[in-house]
């Protein structure tokens, strides 16, 4: 079994449950919207058909309704939060499901007629599968809501934001969503090596089971600290921000996350192949 082969199997195996996701995510923002704008519309024709307010006056003390203020309710923060809290539960599960049961299949893996490492990669490559497939649903989801909201809140009362502008006025989309390339390097370069390094401790702890946890645990502590390193040797200085030029910090946390990602694979290596027996 190669490495695109064990990377659909792990896709099949998650799914079901993938979907489900993927479904309450699209009902709670969409309902959402309809929901939210249709409160404002509702609030409008209270203060301007009822108590007689006047539309400028309405709209100074109450504002137009965007998207991106929707995107900062729970309709849109509780999905997107249960999402990222699932597929990180799952960056455990992965393996650890392999392990426990009623059969051990994690031997049956190990044993294919494949590299070792391919197990790890493969699963990495789920992970990342489904974080970049979160990330398209949501970004085929804005618009939509975005059409909603016009047909729902006349253009007197309501902001249209480009989709860049939805993304910034959210905040934390932007995180996940990056509008400028760079940082979406940075932000997916950084979720990888963060992937990497669990996954790592995890091996550890399969590896030397209790000393492996404490093991698992020092190596994921110490490699937070040696990437961290340049903001914590500034701070513990007392010479602030201006200590590294912004080009200088990004250069040594890149060849920090680097040394952190290439080590971690050297050491997953040696443990699946070493460790790890069947």
């Amino acid at each position: 079994m190669n490495y695109l082969k064990l990377v659909n199997f792990e896709v099949n195996r998650f799914i079901k449950i993938y979907i489900v996701l993927l479904g309450i995510t699209m009902v709670s923002q969409i309902a959402g919207v309809i929901v939210k704008a249709n409160q404002y519309v509702g609030d409008v024709n209270q203060a301007i058909y009822e108590e007689l307010t006047p539309k400028a006056e309405f709209l100074e003390m109450y504002g137009q309704i965007s998207m991106g203020m929707l995107t900062r309710s729970m309709w849109f923060t509780g999905p997107i939060a249960l999402c990222i809290a699932a597929l990180l539960f799952y960056l455990f599960l992965i393996w650890y499901r392999d392990w426990f049961g009623k059969n051990t299949f994690i031997y049956r893996l190990l044993m294919l007629p494949t590299a070792r490492l391919n197990l790890f990669w493969s699963k990495i490559t789920t992970i990342f599968l489904m974080v970049l497939g979160l990330v398209a649903v949501q970004l085929l989801l804005l618009p939509l809501e975005n059409l909603f909201l016009r047909m729902i809140v006349s253009k007197d009362f309501r902001m249209d934001l480009s989709i860049i502008q939805i993304i910034d006025q959210s905040g934390y989309m932007s995180v996940f969503i990056p509008t400028q390339i760079m940082d979406f390097f940075i932000n997916y370069g950084i979720g990888f090596m963060v992937v990497v390094v669990l996954s790592t401790a995890i091996l550890f702890e399969r590896s030397f089971r209790f000393k492996g946890m404490f093991l698992g645990i020092v190596y994921g502590v110490s490699c937070t600290l040696l990437f961290l390193s340049p903001i914590l040797i500034t701070e513990l200085i007392g010479v602030g921000a201006n200590y590294f030029y912004p080009n200088e910090l990004f250069l040594i946390e890149l060849a920090l996350g680097l040394i952190i990602v290439a080590a971690s694979i050297y050491v997953s290596h040696f443990l699946i192949k070493r460790k790890i027996t069947v």
